[in-house]
């Protein structure tokens, strides 16, 4: 079994502002818009975060999921996280331990070569979490969220490399990680009071929650090639906190220099 970080959603009042500040402070490119998030009354821009991707969506009609979590959290901020299933088996055993754990699938669609699986964000207390299945299996290719592959032109690592980390903040992180490692299938690492979970290609982190913001995705562990550009932009877009941080779309990005 392996479960691979392919992609992260970010949620906004406003799409375009935080499109500038994302793809300038942190060197990457949109790539992909997908008219389909229109069904859920919400627009979209993908970019690329090396060969994996960050999605920012915003609200355009009332009474949308988006618009109550924004609400929920007071403004900007984690949304989803998105991940690839080796295999269909897989998927389909994330989705049954869900069920088990008396936790709701929040939407779903099959098709013959690729499944989407979203489940509920409230159940599971921080985030939504999403495991998609595709028939190609490329962690590193193919994938339908962004058009297939017509995004590769667009990756540029000259800034920012990749995902290392995803941090998720509760108000009892150790109950947080138990619930994620029973629905997952993953073990929780447990070193002192750090609570992780290894997946594929990058760690969950599981923090408590001290911002006043309640429990949420609150933050991303990137790799960066050039940490001194970053914190120039950074700090030019007011979103400078530190030399190993910056605040973007009301989410912590922790800066590790490779």
């Amino acid at each position: 079994m392996s479960i691979q970080l392919r992609q992260i959603c970010l949620v906004a009042r406003e799409l375009d502002p935080v499109i500038d500040d994302l793809t300038d402070v942190l060197g990457i490119n949109a790539c992909f818009l997908d008219p389909g998030v229109g069904a859920f009354g919400l627009e979209n821009t993908l970019m690329c975060v090396g060969r994996n991707f960050l999605e920012v969506v915003a609200p355009v009609k009332e009474g949308t999921a988006g618009g109550r979590y924004l609400d929920r959290r007071g403004g900007d901020g984690g949304y989803m996280v998105i991940c690839q299933a080796d295999n269909k088996v897989t998927q389909q055993a994330v989705r049954q331990r869900a069920l088990d754990n008396g936790i709701r699938i929040a939407h779903e669609s099959h098709r013959d070569t690729w499944n989407i699986c979203q489940i509920h964000p409230g159940d599971m207390r921080a985030a939504f979490f999403e495991i998609d299945w595709d028939q190609q299996a490329d962690f590193n290719g193919n994938w339908q969220p962004s058009g297939g592959l017509q995004w590769e032109d667009k990756v540029d690592q000259s800034v920012t490399v990749d995902y290392q980390g995803v941090e998720l903040q509760g108000l009892d992180p150790v109950e947080l990680a138990d619930l994620w490692g029973k629905v997952s299938g993953l073990p929780v690492d447990r070193n002192g009071s750090e609570l992780s979970i290894r997946l594929n290609n990058i760690t969950l982190r599981f923090v408590e929650a001290t911002d006043g913001r309640g429990p949420g995705l609150s933050g991303l562990d990137i790799t960066v090639a050039n940490r001194d550009q970053i914190l120039d932009r950074a700090r030019r877009r007011g979103a400078y906190v530190s030399d190993d941080e910056v605040l973007l779309c009301g989410t912590r990005f922790y800066l590790h220099q490779v």
